[in-house]
């Protein structure tokens, strides 16, 4: 398509409704309306002028406003779905068996659609990239016109460019002294004034203009530090149980740390010591003080072989408690929550009748052995082991979950009296004997239990960009919400003294201004057109 040549003799793109040097009239549908549309200076914007080719018709479809408001929402409401189940990375069970047992169709379907884990999902981080690329089209396709347009722009504006401003009029009765005062007031105002053959233009705040699209790079900037954080390595949230003597690897830290617990400790207030607050404590009861891990971080020295166990050396002692992480390497040990796990069950082979005992056993409920040997002949074979014990829907004993929850055992009893061996289902308070009668049992003597002690293992190497885009996100919002862009053109037109004035906000402000600077000349106030048309719409 080609440019438009105005008569002033500046060269146009095509599209562009008013010159971009003298501000004439280009385009024929605007002859007819009273006011003009300054919005983007009459700016011809790429998507309001090509539409050919398939780049076109992507580019207008993004540059579109609504497009945007819509993908935002759809956005808003995909991340308000996400909320009503939990997330997986805070359940215990595969994704595809939890949500289904606990929710039914709506948990299958909350599943298979991805919202188990929807910030990672794909679907969501392909909205997050679209308005990403809707900010920067609609951005380009509307600040780099308007950077053009107001760069042209000429002192000198054409006649029909300052007769349809809002503020517009005209003064008969002036001379060069009043121009003279004029230009001073202006200067005083802190317009940046030029002048071109005796006529003004005296402009502020053009850099207002630009809060907007500095708005548009903040958000740019976040949504891609948003995006960063699925990147491998750049941002890690993850849950770490360790029991207290036991020595775990810190996920995502490439297999280089591990971290030991030493100790749980769980503090209460003491109403006793604490007399500001006896009233509160005797109502509420026992209120937890402290939570508190005391940690040993280790670091993996020499070459990983597999079937060996890493050598660890020890980097640091640490306790660990809400608020009060363990740092190292950008990582971050947080103090999360705390359970206390059964770890171990005992048990006393008996005769039913005579309720003798003939030995007992301690079963670790993590790494139970298959056989325990009681001497005499008497010994007690675990066939089959059900951690979190619960009946399946076919009726037969299965486990919710490897967490010793709800313990559960299939026992093989062997005595000189029935070196055979008789079995029986024991869990907790209830004992099965699916072959009849026994004449042993396993009679519970005492559980034994230890805290686990539950961490939050995090990263976040895009936080900067994220706190850098907010940053500029707030710069633009202040840059376009207390500066407004003013602009007054003054020309001697044959004795008459022609007076137009333009802000894209606060037109009170712009017109008390006006008062102000015209204090002390002959010079007319202009008047409000836009005002005066809706007189005259009430007055009709």
């Amino acid at each position: 398509m080609k440019d438009v040549k105005c008569e002033c003799g500046h060269v146009n793109p095509h599209g562009t409704v008013l010159c971009e040097a003298c501000g004439k009239i280009l385009d024929e549908q605007e002859t007819n309306k009273q006011l003009l549309d300054m919005r983007y200076e009459g700016s011809a914007r790429r998507s309001q002028t090509y539409n050919k080719t398939m780049i076109d018709k992507v580019w207008n479809f993004f540059s579109s406003v609504k497009v945007g408001v819509w993908l935002i929402v759809i956005t808003l409401i995909a991340s308000i779905i996400g909320t009503i189940l939990p997330q997986k990375m805070y359940i215990d069970l595969p994704p595809e068996v939890y949500y289904e047992q606990e929710y039914g169709t709506f948990g299958k379907l909350y599943y298979q659609l991805g919202f188990d884990n929807l910030y990672g999902s794909w679907w969501y981080l392909l909205l997050i990239a679209l308005i990403g690329v809707s900010l920067v089209i609609c951005s380009l396709d509307r600040v780099i016109p308007l950077y053009k347009a107001l760069k042209a722009q000429r002192v000198t504006r054409h006649e029909g460019f300052l007769k349809r401003q809002r503020v517009f009029g005209v003064t008969q009765n002036a001379d060069k002294s009043d121009l003279a005062i004029l230009k001073q007031h202006l200067v005083q105002k802190h317009y940046h004034v030029r002048e071109e053959n005796g006529n003004l233009l005296a402009e502020k705040g053009r850099f207002s203009r630009w809060g907007p699209y500095v708005n548009h790079v903040g958000l740019i900037i976040v949504l891609f530090g948003g995006m960063l954080r699925f990147v491998p390595g750049m941002y890690v949230n993850e849950n770490l149980w360790i029991r207290e003597g036991e020595t775990a690897l810190v996920p995502e830290t490439g297999e280089q740390f591990y971290l030991h617990n030493n100790q749980f400790i769980l503090q209460h207030y003491d109403k006793n010591k604490n007399k500001k607050f006896e009233k509160a404590l005797a109502k509420a009861g026992n209120v937890v003080k402290n939570y508190q891990s005391n940690v040993v971080l280790y670091k993996r020295t020499g070459e990983k072989i597999p079937g060996e166990k890493p050598k660890l050396e020890k980097v640091k002692e640490y306790k660990v408690r809400v608020n009060h992480p363990l740092t190292f390497e950008g990582y971050s040990v947080y103090q999360s929550s705390f359970r206390s796990e059964m770890n171990a069950m005992r048990f006393a082979l008996t005769n039913k009748k005579t309720n003798q005992s003939y030995g007992e056993l301690k079963i670790n409920l993590r790494e139970p052995k298959e056989k325990y040997d009681l001497g005499n002949g008497y010994s007690v074979e675990i066939l089959n082991y059900f951690p979190d014990f619960e009946f399946g829907k076919d009726g037969e004993p299965t486990t919710k979950s490897r967490v010793p929850n709800n313990p559960a055992f299939v026992f093989r009893m062997y005595s000189p009296e029935k070196p055979k061996g008789e079995t029986s289902f024991v869990a907790i308070r209830q004992t099965i004997e699916p072959f009849g009668n026994n004449t042993y049992k396993m009679a519970f003597r005492g559980i034994e239990t230890k805290n686990v002690s539950g961490f939050v293992v995090r990263k976040d190497s895009s936080l900067w960009l994220v706190i850098l885009g907010g940053i500029l996100f707030m710069i633009g919002v202040v840059q376009g919400a207390y500066w407004n862009h003013r602009r007054i053109w003054v020309q001697n037109k044959n004795g008459e003294i022609w007076i137009a004035a333009h802000t894209n906000k606060n037109w009170y402000g712009l017109k008390r201004e006006l008062e102000k600077v015209l204090e002390e000349t002959n010079i007319n106030m202009p008047e409000d057109q836009l005002q005066r048309e809706e007189t005259d719409k009430e007055g009709v």
